[in-house]
């Protein structure tokens, strides 16, 4: 691992270690991989997170590192779920959130956001503690809902990815930046998908995964 964050390319005049090089790449695979609702999601998910938490550490973005934790142990989740929702004309079957599944997501976004960035600065973890926090709950919240096969992750990760653009600036990590604004076409696409997947596959279909 000191070999991926000592060495790296320069592009641009600008540096980047090979460590957030690959991890931001299996990063960006794993929302190409989402939109097809293949199994493959998950495992490149791991890969990325075991990356991005040491390129998080060495910039000191304690949000941001401990997250690649918890992403960890969502993919895990997710691989066992989404092997439990496939169907064989559909795939991955998704579904629309109810109402309240909306509400529950929104209010542990919002409590979890306030929550973990008192947490940060009481460490001292964080030089942005708020958008870190932002970004820490929302991808967990994201990846659950994803796991869950809900349709409204796409759009929590807009949300991330507005926080994350400018913080992974400040930050210095201007290849982690160009990567969230990827994210963000990617997530639109995958977001126009989903629903299509939800119109194209039967009711029925779709309550037996939930």
């Amino acid at each position: 691992m000191g070999f991926l964050h000592s060495s790296g390319v320069t592009v641009l005049g600008q540096w980047i270690s090979f460590a957030e090089l690959a991890g931001q790449l299996a990063a960006l695979a794993v929302v190409f991989l989402a939109q097809r609702r293949t199994l493959w999601t998950w495992p490149v998910q791991v890969a990325a997170t075991v990356l991005l938490f040491s390129v998080y550490i060495s910039a000191h973005l304690g949000g941001l590192a401990a997250r690649q934790v918890a992403i960890l142990a969502i993919s895990v989740y997710g691989w066992w779920a989404w092997t439990r929702r496939r169907d064989p004309v559909y795939g991955v079957v998704v579904r629309r959130g109810s109402t309240r599944e909306r509400l529950v997501m929104l209010g542990l976004f919002a409590a979890g956001t306030a929550a973990m960035a008192l947490l940060l600065t009481v460490l001292d973890a964080s030089w942005a503690p708020w958008p870190d926090a932002a970004i820490f709950i929302g991808t967990l919240v994201a990846f659950g809902a994803q796991a869950a096969g809900l349709v409204e992750f796409w759009l929590v990760w807009l949300v991330v990815d507005a926080v994350g653009v400018p913080l992974q600036l400040a930050s210095g990590l201007w290849f982690s930046a160009l990567v969230y604004i990827v994210f963000a076409v990617l997530v639109v696409h995958g977001w126009w998908s989903w629903n299509r997947s939800v119109k194209r596959a039967p009711a029925a279909v779709r309550a037996a995964s939930s």
